[in-house]
């Protein structure tokens, strides 16, 4: 049943029959209780009234065995079924009502009893009358006090099973009802274009739908922002590279058309860096396209950090008069989580560095106190304080930026250490010489 709907009506008429069952139950046993007690004190009046008749003399206190019948008072229907004998002290029938068994209904005991006479149950009052020497006998058809029983809970269920079909269009009709504030949420969303990201108004639906409505609306604002992300990526990178593809083409007419080979060397080494400055914007936006779309990794592998550093250093592009200096500490350092991930934001780091280094200087490689990380320093320029919070959003040139940067390095850096579950801490190095990057590894 995949209906919502028809569902919950199901499980609101199994309810209401469970409890209709239940109810109908505990009316039964109580009916019959408070029925049974009713119908003994009847009984017991019953009895009482025939012993005054005998008490008052309107009866003899002897007879024989087929004494005239004494007839009751006819004041209700169940009393014109009850059954009266009388009988002597010494075992003979004084008197018998109408349709009263001529066999004893009871032993002799005073009070209540039970017994089967002719194949039916009856329930017995007796009473003995020592000083007339009689005892007096009213009693029941067992079978008769279970049909009252039967035609009381009748009357009590009968209505409400007639009514039961009225109940359930009543409760199909509320469902439907109460519903009808999903039915339009579903309606609203099907009648938006794909571009229309407007928020659910919350605040108007019952307070069920509200987390409903607050999820979606922020299932919109994710959707939104990637599609922001997406249109920033696309502009950003058409604009970037449309700057080294119109250097591409001038620098190729001008190398055709020189005769100087002065002139065609010079032209061809800025095709090269062109070409170099694209293919570093093309691998920084797939790496960043894939950082984003990956999800919080597990930290099951790790690595030596002189090794990835050492491979990272030796596939680097040369720097002229830039040394690199790895402390051999890092072979203690193990970093946990994929290599991959370790190796882009490694790389960032150091290209980075490498960038933003004058003609001279070092970048350097080492362990945190404690080895609780590892840390990165460089002799360029160093980062103004107001743009240590800035550098890792996308696209973002600082003053002290590169020609050949495109503003993604250190985001990238940023993402792979969210993804990596380690910390990032940007800083100027107190002397002034430079930037410090650290990675803080989690504590294990």
């Amino acid at each position: 049943m995949n209906s919502l709907k028809r569902r919950l009506f199901a499980i609101l008429v199994a309810a209401t029959g469970i409890i209709w069952l239940v109810a109908g139950a505990w009316i039964y046993v109580s009916s019959r209780s408070e029925l049974e007690h009713v119908l003994d004190t009847r009984l017991q009046e019953a009895a009482r009234m025939v012993h005054s008749l005998v008490d008052g003399h309107n009866l003899p206190a002897s007879g024989g065995a087929g004494g005239q019948a004494l007839l009751l008072p006819e004041t209700s229907s169940y009393e014109r079924q009850l059954s009266c004998q009388i009988w002597s002290l010494d075992g003979r029938l004084v008197a018998r009502s109408t349709g009263a068994p001529a066999v004893q209904l009871a032993d002799n005991v005073d009070g209540y009893s039970d017994r089967v006479v002719a194949g039916e149950s009856w329930r017995v009052y007796s009473i003995e009358d020592p000083v007339k020497r009689v005892r007096v006998m009213v009693g029941d058809r067992i079978g008769l006090r279970q049909k009252l029983v039967t035609d009381l809970i009748i009357g009590l269920l009968a209505p409400a099973l007639l009514m039961l079909p009225v109940l359930g269009l009543l409760i199909w009709a509320s469902l439907g009802r109460g519903l009808r504030p999903l039915r339009d949420m579903a309606e609203d969303l099907e009648q938006r274009d794909a571009e229309d990201m407007r928020p659910l108004d919350a605040g108007k639906l019952p307070t069920e739908l509200q987390p409903l409505a607050e999820a979606l609306n922020a299932l919109f604002d994710k959707v939104e922002a990637a599609r922001r992300h997406e249109r920033e990526i696309t502009a950003f990178a058409a604009h970037e590279l449309r700057t080294p593809l119109a250097g591409l083409k001038t620098q190729t007419q001008i190398a055709r058309a020189a005769s100087d080979p002065a002139v065609r060397d010079h032209a061809l080494s800025q095709i090269l860096v062109s070409v170099d400055r694209t293919t570093r914007l093309v691998r920084q936006l797939l790496a960043l396209t894939k950082l984003e779309a990956e999800s919080p990794v597990a930290r099951t592998l790790s690595h030596r950090a002189s090794d990835l550093l050492a491979e990272i250093v030796s596939t680097s592009p040369p720097a002229a008069n830039i040394r690199v200096d790895i402390d051999p500490a890092l072979a203690e350092i193990r970093l946990p989580g994929p290599r991959e991930t370790w190796m882009l934001a490694l790389r960032n780091v150091h290209e980075n560095a490498i960038q933003h280094m004058p003609e001279e200087g070092v970048v350097s490689w080492r362990p945190m106190p404690g080895a609780t990380g590892i840390l990165i320093a460089d002799q360029g320029p160093g980062i103004p304080d107001e743009e240590l919070d800035l550098v890792t959003q996308r696209f973002y040139r600082g003053r002290n930026r590169s020609p050949s940067g495109t503003g993604l390095g250190l985001t990238i850096v940023a993402i792979a250490a969210q993804r990596l579950g380690v910390g990032l801490e940007l800083s100027n190095r107190t002397d002034g010489t430079g930037l410090q990057v650290a990675f803080i590894l989690p504590r294990s």
